[in-house]
């Protein structure tokens, strides 16, 4: 035997004699266990699934844009008054999700889910004097989001990417609300990125994303409610805005 196989073959006796030996029940299984290997690659091959599905939670913003007319007429003492956002006010959203591989980093995305929210607008007239409380604005949202997806390379268990695409969002609570109506259809254009975190047995996603609104929502029919007609003559036209933080579970 050369000295190479007896320096082996005496390690393997002294380990041997040591789990023989040891009275502690605990270091014996110590020794005995595997050592950890450090540094994997969690559910690997992910990226070659053609279809998968999971579900996402998240929280929102809801938003105008509001523009002005200005307009001093006799319902409004000829007084010009300006509305604006109050503040923002967290809403939460939920929904499912669908994804299809199109080609390696490519991915397309269907995200139907439902949204719930508020928004608060201020009118002040044009000598400074606001209203005594906002015009308040809740609302449920069906949504109907559709994106395409772009990664980059993974590294190891993180993977950045961005999203792009359009959506269309139905409000349930379309019915006039604090003298303003409002339309029920509105579509959208989507922007906003995030990271993708591999766990052991899921794919964990964080997503940033804004929403712009692409048409008038403000429904500036005559009312037969005198007092709608100084809120409906101030306004111009409002489009909507969405700001979410999403976490996908897949």
């Amino acid at each position: 035997m050369n000295p190479l196989g007896i320096r082996n073959a005496l390690k393997i006796t002294a380990i041997a004699a040591t789990l023989l030996l040891c009275p502690n029940a605990n270091l014996r299984a110590q020794l005995t266990e595997p050592i950890p290997r450090r540094g994997l690659w969690n559910i690997p091959g992910y990226e070659h699934k053609r279809l998968h599905f999971g579900f996402l939670i998240g929280l929102n913003m809801l938003d105008y844009r509001i523009f002005n007319t200005g307009a001093r007429t006799p319902e409004n003492d000829y007084t010009a008054r300006f509305a604006d956002l109050n503040e923002l006010t967290p809403g939460i959203n939920l929904g499912i999700v669908t994804d299809l591989k199109l080609a390696n980093y490519l991915n397309l995305r269907a995200l139907p889910g439902i949204s719930f929210g508020e928004r608060h607008i201020n009118f002040i007239d044009e000598h400074g004097k606001p209203d005594d409380e906002p015009l308040k604005f809740k609302s449920t949202f069906i949504d109907l989001p559709i994106m395409l997806k772009y990664s980059a390379w993974r590294m190891k268990n993180v993977k950045p990417f961005v999203v792009g695409g359009a959506s269309m969002r139905w409000d349930l609570a379309r019915e006039k609300q604090s003298h303003l109506l409002m339309r029920s259809i509105d579509p959208y254009l989507d922007a906003g990125g995030g990271f993708d975190f591999y766990m052991p047995y899921f794919r964990l996603s964080i997503e940033l994303r804004a929403s712009f609104g692409l048409t008038n929502v403000h429904n500036n029919q005559p009312s037969d409610d005198i007092a709608d007609i100084p809120y409906r003559q101030a306004i111009d036209r409002i489009k909507s805005r969405w700001y979410g933080l999403t976490f996908y579970f897949e």
